[in-house]
């Protein structure tokens, strides 16, 4: 459950890179379209974010941050297509950042996370949990930005084969995530740290696992149960989760209802 008050402001601003990430830009299509992975947003199903490009990015960079009423802090950052992942650390320009090889000369580039949530040189599938939405590095504000690269140059960047605008200021332009949306229940995201996600719908059932931070999730039904007090809010409502396989009170759910709209009782 997410309240007003853990609302970051939006932050904008160019990001000064250092010249060990510039590369030239190649002009659109110059790379050859073909060739390239069907990119997804880099952020969960369902959710709406606005984007911008400064004219002091080295490449063709957009920075994405939330426009849908949830906090770009702590979100998830996930995989726009399957490959590679490595972890990489610039703490005067791009922060905690992750780089993704596709394969077939093309990459792409995820900076300022807070915390990472794959090891370096895992393989990882398309609309997988990367890292978490922050503002390290050289940054103002938590966003999250992104690079698509062919042989190290950086492209215009295309979002399920149609290319996004570049706009000087965010409001101007949104996208709304199809990534991660298939394989049943409904997409969210919890936030928090050390989470634990139990056996049953009770703060004394068995812990099947902890959530380290910020995770996607797909939820499959809920129900009510104990009553979880946190930050001064009480919910009673718990999601079953079907990748963890068990469920986790509402209150660590990324939304403001205490029950979720449109997922079904258990």
């Amino acid at each position: 459950m997410r309240f007003l008050g853990r609302l970051p402001a939006l932050a904008a601003g160019a990001l000064l890179v250092l010249t060990a990430l510039s590369a030239a830009p190649a002009q659109a299509g110059e790379a050859g379209a073909s060739a390239a992975p069907v990119f997804k947003a880099p952020y969960p199903c369902g959710q709406q974010w606005t984007y911008s490009h400064h004219s002091a990015e080295v490449r063709r960079a957009l920075d994405f941050v939330r426009s849908d009423g949830g906090a770009t802090a702590g979100t998830p950052v996930l995989a726009s297509a399957a490959g590679t992942a490595t972890r990489y650390s610039q703490p005067s320009g791009a922060g905690n950042y992750m780089v993704i090889n596709h394969g077939g000369g093309w990459s792409t580039y995820y900076f300022h996370l807070s915390a990472y949530s794959v090891a370096s040189g895992a393989s990882v599938a398309q609309g997988q949990q990367i890292g978490v939405t922050g503002s390290t590095g050289n940054s103002s504000g938590a966003h999250i930005h992104y690079e698509q690269l062919y042989n190290g140059a950086g492209q215009n960047i295309v979002i399920n084969g149609a290319g996004l605008a570049y706009p000087g200021s965010y409001h101007q332009a949104y996208l709304t995530s199809d990534n991660g949306c298939g394989g049943g229940g409904s997409p969210f995201s919890t936030w928090g740290s050390g989470v634990n996600v139990r056996a049953d719908a009770r703060v004394t059932a068995a812990v099947v696992t902890t959530l380290a931070g910020p995770t996607a999730v797909r939820v499959l039904c809920q129900k009510q149960g104990d009553t979880v007090n946190a930050e001064g809010h009480s919910n009673n409502w718990w999601s079953k989760l079907r990748d963890q396989n068990g469920f986790v009170s509402n209150i660590y759910i990324d939304h403001p209802d205490a029950k979720l709209p449109g997922v079904p009782l258990c």
